[in-house]
């Protein structure tokens, strides 16, 4: 039967087709390996190891090159004299300087030895009989070699080879071709031959 459709009358639209729902693409299972946060931290970190790294290169060649800059200066072939703070002066081969400590050996140093005359007072008689004594003899009974703390050193020198204190050595040496004998007998187990004696004040 046919459907007559009349003046004014509107036909029924037709049914919409069913469309298919709309569906979200699935989303990836990986993630984003890094937030922004957690970006420009590690960023951070990393500037600040190698910010580090480069202080401490810088602060290990000022320290090598200070070092090498003052043991170029310590002769091999001459003594070296240390002075302390104490007024305390040693002799001998400076083998390592560094800012922390030096180390030296073949050691003699400055022994006084004060008489007093009879008859007179002690503070204007006494007279001060200065030699050079060879480490080794003491009663503490020391190796000959030594290292002394930096911060007690006031400055060091190398020896002239004609100096007092340098004869004075290779005339020690030349007496005492086996090298040192110790006087145990003696009371501060300590001898010095008078060889060594590089000057005396009277």
């Amino acid at each position: 039967m046919d459907m007559v459709s009349h003046p004014g009358q509107q036909s029924a639209a037709p049914a919409p087709a069913s469309q298919p729902s709309q569906q979200h693409k699935p989303v990836s299972g990986k993630k984003s390996r890094w937030t922004k946060g957690e970006g420009l931290r590690i960023l951070n970190t990393i500037l600040l190891f190698m910010v580090a790294m480069i202080v401490a290169l810088i602060a290990l060649y000022v320290a090598l090159s200070g070092n090498n800059s003052e043991n170029k200066y310590v002769d091999k072939t001459k003594f070296q004299a240390i002075f302390l703070n104490g007024g305390q002066v040693y002799f001998g081969k400076v083998h390592s300087l560094n800012d922390k400590f030096i180390t030296i050996d073949n050691i003699y140093y400055l022994r006084v030895n004060q008489q007093v005359q009879p008859n007179q007072s002690s503070t204007s008689s006494a007279n001060q009989d200065v030699s050079l004594a060879k480490l080794g003899c003491e009663l503490h009974g020391p190796t000959d070699s030594m290292v002394i703390n930096r911060d007690q050193v006031l400055f060091w020198e190398n020896l002239k080879a004609d100096g007092q204190v340098t004869k004075a050595i290779t005339a020690y040496v030349k007496a005492n071709p086996k090298g040192q004998t110790c006087d145990t007998t003696s009371n501060t187990g300590s001898t010095t031959p008078s060889s060594t004696t590089p000057a005396t004040n009277k």
